[in-house]
């Protein structure tokens, strides 16, 4: 009978300490540091694909952002709807809710922030003055298919053969989607003219898989090309106005403000197109680089198993420990 206690004792305390163990995780992730991983080519070339980076999440708690800083946050409000219940805030900002992003800081609470176009490439003004961008993706992006050319044929084919059945387009339609539709099944990486294809220093590119325009010739958009040059941004109200992504804006941010952007100014989703981020959505600046490999799995090992020798030929291993600037 003792021996039964002693044991249903023993396991209780262990209990015990694994909950302690898992709040105390808990509380220095929430409020302490953190792991990221940037899904998306918004930052390239300061950040790819397929890399993880350590945070701490101190300076949101106790100081504010500064300009140049590379921080994460969570979607602003004009992308994702907060609770005013502070229980299912807490759950929404810190345990499951809206994607986290990944930006620099460009404007500061109080600036006035301009995006112009001059001698045909943006700019962009702080309180009149022209800001040095040393840190913006200077090499072109190549669009490059996620799966063979066969597969993206099939892929294709199949798509618009549901559209058809579905009376979502007409047979005459066919033609002129394809192309586009082939779109959705590339994704645009950066790349280095000066360098062949199997020496790349970002991701490795198959020559097989680059998207081809109408004329046959690989589908580049280069560094400092103006977006949505023939959309106009939206009109907000006191002189300000963003939006449509593009590169002319303007705005006065307010006492918690902040306006940031993508080093990869050619494929980020940034505050050109959600507006100024509140400083309540910030929680962490990103400091070190720690694991970097051309992969889009969410986890390594997955992509380990499913390609157990390739793997290891995907390894970044010169962009390991460093600092992000």
């Amino acid at each position: 009978m003792r021996m039964q206690t002693d044991k249903k004792t023993g396991a209780l305390a262990l209990i015990k300490e694994l909950v302690i163990l898992l709040l105390i995780v808990f509380v220095v992730r929430t409020i302490g540091f953190g792991l990221y991983q940037v899904p998306t080519g918004s930052m390239e070339t300061t950040i790819l694909v397929g890399e993880r980076f350590f945070a701490e999440k101190f300076t949101p708690w106790f100081s504010k952002p500064a300009r140049g800083d590379i921080i994460a946050f969570n979607q602003p409000e004009t992308m994702y709807v907060y609770s005013s219940n502070p229980a299912i805030l807490f759950v929404q900002q810190y345990i499951w809710g809206p994607v986290n992003l990944t930006k620099r800081v460009i404007g500061l609470p109080g600036d006035k922030v301009k995006g112009v176009i001059e001698d045909g490439k943006p700019v962009i003004y702080i309180n009149d003055v022209k800001l040095d961008e040393p840190y913006v993706n200077k090499y072109p992006l190549i669009s490059v298919y996620k799966e063979s050319l066969q597969e993206v044929d099939k892929l294709s084919e199949a798509y618009l053969t549901e559209l058809l059945l579905t009376g979502r387009i007409r047979s005459s339609d066919v033609n002129e989607l394809k192309g586009r539709v082939k779109e959705q099944f590339a994704t645009q990486k950066s790349f280095d003219p000066a360098v062949s294809w199997d020496k790349q220093p970002f991701y490795r590119i198959q020559e097989d898989r680059i998207a081809l325009n109408g004329e046959g010739e690989p589908v580049i958009r280069y560094p400092y090309t103006v977006l949505m040059p023939d959309q106009r941004p939206i009109q907000r109200g006191n002189g300000n106005y963003w939006g449509n992504s593009a590169d002319e804006f303007y705005i006065e941010l307010g006492p918690n403000q902040y306006w940031c952007m993508g080093d990869n100014r050619l494929g980020s989703g940034d505050s050109r197109y959600f507006g100024p981020v509140d400083g309540k959505h910030i929680h962490g600046r990103i400091l070190y680089r720690i694991w970097s490999m051309d992969s889009d799995e969410s986890w390594w090992i997955l992509d380990l198993l499913k390609h157990p020798i390739d793997f290891w030929t995907r390894i970044r291993w010169n962009r390991f420990f460093e600092r992000v600037r």
